[in-house]
């Protein structure tokens, strides 16, 4: 069986607040524990009014609490925003309350735009040195060395397990170099996946772990009937179209027709873009399920489902571990 896996942005439904969010994402990851997923990932994003996931380190110590066997983490923590040492401190802190279930996911986009991003980065816009910064992340998390005089504490000797998520051959080609685990963004930009997917295995040097280790990201949407499951997927249509023509707001109620929203042109952009994905009534959605596996040979899933009304995300969720569990 391929582990499966859980991605939350935390998204704020439209009609709700940030609140109904997190109360959401604290249920859902109960849940998401009984029925077999291997981890919950939560993503750093900010200035969106529809994502309640900013404070990403808190809510998954939040999460963490609020659970007793699921792995937690972030998918994951744009460093480039953070001093490493701080980022270490929080982490290490995470991994000593909670012990060996924490992950930490780096990534190198800013997760929001040029001003927010000006607004978290002060003093810290000299330029890119993220492999550095990530070098020097792990070095915090390892065990303190003879004279170190920057410590993390509490964070020495946890050995937080460090993933590399991206988009592109950059962050293939660093988790391969300095022996990661890398998850690809396909769920939202799955352009380069299977060319980076082969980078990074055939360039794997092992490092701080022995062999690769690929987890695929994709968008999940399953019901009861295929028509449900299209209907459900229309309030992600709708939300990525609004945040790609400068709208961005909460996460919108499903239409019967996502046509009738926008032109032809910006749908088909969308659907492009959030492609790689399973849909479906259950029969449906094992078959797609089966087919990506079978293209992409992941050694790992994580799945995205945007759902706006949170029974109906529930059960897409836990439709799906069904599936995945008999595979």
């Amino acid at each position: 069986m391929t582990p499966f896996s859980i991605l939350d942005l935390s998204p704020i439904p439209a009609g709700g607040s940030a609140a109904d969010a997190l109360s959401r994402t604290t249920d859902l990851a109960r849940h998401a524990e009984t029925w077999g997923y291997a981890r919950y990932w939560l993503a750093e994003h900010h200035n969106m009014p529809g994502i309640a996931s900013s404070a990403t380190a808190v809510l998954i110590g939040h999460i963490a609490a609020a659970t007793k066997t699921i792995r937690v983490g972030s998918g994951g923590i744009m460093l480039p925003n953070h001093a490493p040492l701080v980022i270490a401190e929080q982490f290490g802190t995470l991994a000593t309350l909670h012990g060996d279930r924490i992950d930490l996911g780096l990534g190198r986009a800013p997760g929001t735009d040029a001003r927010t991003a000006h607004a978290l980065r002060r003093g810290r816009m000299q330029g890119d040195d993220f492999p550095n910064e990530v070098i020097e992340l792990i070095g915090y998390l390892n065990p303190a060395q003879p004279g170190q005089a920057v410590r993390a504490i509490p964070g020495e000797g946890t050995q937080v397990p460090v993933w590399i998520l991206g988009s592109s051959l950059y962050g293939a080609q660093l988790a391969a170099h300095l022996g990661l685990p890398y998850a690809f963004a396909s769920h939202f930009a799955p352009d380069a996946l299977e060319v980076a997917r082969d980078t990074y295995r055939s360039s794997f040097q092992p490092g701080i772990t022995d062999a690769p280790r690929f987890m695929l990201a994709m968008n999940v949407f399953a019901a009861d009937s295929d028509a449900e499951a299209h209907r459900l997927r229309t309030s992600q249509l709708q939300a990525f179209i609004n945040l790609r023509t400068g709208r961005p707001g909460p996460l919108p109620a499903p239409v019967a027709d996502v046509a009738a929203t926008t032109t032809p042109q910006v749908l088909e952009t969308a659907n492009a873009a959030l492609r790689v994905a399973a849909i479906g009534a259950p029969d449906t959605l094992g078959d797609q399920l089966r087919s990506l596996i079978g293209r992409y040979q992941p050694d790992e899933l994580i799945l995205s489902s945007a759902i706006h009304d949170h029974s109906a995300r529930l059960r897409s969720l836990e439709i799906t571990a069904d599936i995945l569990r008999a595979l």
